[in-house]
């Protein structure tokens, strides 16, 4: 018998006699939040900006108030359509001349003001960061209250990939001054509209 077999034949034989139940993780909720007013708040904390639309027509009309400059605008959300198709992307930095990257979020976490994107949203992953200006659609019934009740609601089995996104890129390494846009997005809006399925 080699070392490694009296070594697995030793462990085998002292294994706990029960398992051990994991202990219950509270979720930190508090009764009677707005959660979409408190996501509101947080996203303008972190630089984002929100507003309640009724349709695409109207998120489309504040971004192209907002942005007028916009020449390429790429959409990875069914709803709107953009002047870029990802479907014609080859690599991902060929989404480097994007102005305006229009984005699905998955849900919302009210805490932090932020959003859970994955690859299955973003369809391209670089179309979150390579784009100047983002404009993201938010069902406000799909925020959650913390980072405890949002990773209770991530299927961590359908996609490979997954980030949080809390406003626009940010920096202030460099003389503590903040600079905003230095290494991503240099704006971030969001639009409460409900997702038609």
């Amino acid at each position: 018998m080699s070392s490694l077999d009296e070594i697995l034949a030793a462990i085998r034989q002292n294994l706990p006699a029960q398992k051990v139940a994991y202990p219950e993780l509270p979720s930190f909720e508090k009764q009677g939040t707005n959660l979409k007013d408190q996501f509101k708040v947080n996203l303008g904390l972190a630089g984002g900006e929100s507003y309640d639309v009724e349709s695409i027509a109207e998120a489309q009309e504040i971004m192209l108030k907002n942005l007028p400059d916009t020449r390429v605008s790429c959409s990875a959300a069914p709803e709107w359509e953009g002047t870029k198709s990802l479907n014609a992307i080859a690599h991902p930095r060929d989404l480097d001349d994007v102005d305006l990257g229009i984005i699905r979020a998955e849900f919302g976490v009210a805490e932090m003001g932020m959003i859970w994107l994955t690859e299955n949203s973003l369809k391209v992953n670089s179309l979150g960061f390579l784009s100047q200006h983002l404009a993201i659609l938010l069902d406000p019934d799909a925020i959650t209250e913390n980072m405890h009740t949002a990773y209770s609601d991530i299927d961590f089995q359908a996609s490979t990939y997954g980030c949080f996104v809390m406003g626009p890129s940010a920096t202030a390494d460099i003389g503590a001054y903040l600079v905003r846009g230095a290494q991503g997005a240099r704006s971030l809006t969001v639009f409460f509209i409900k997702e038609t399925k």
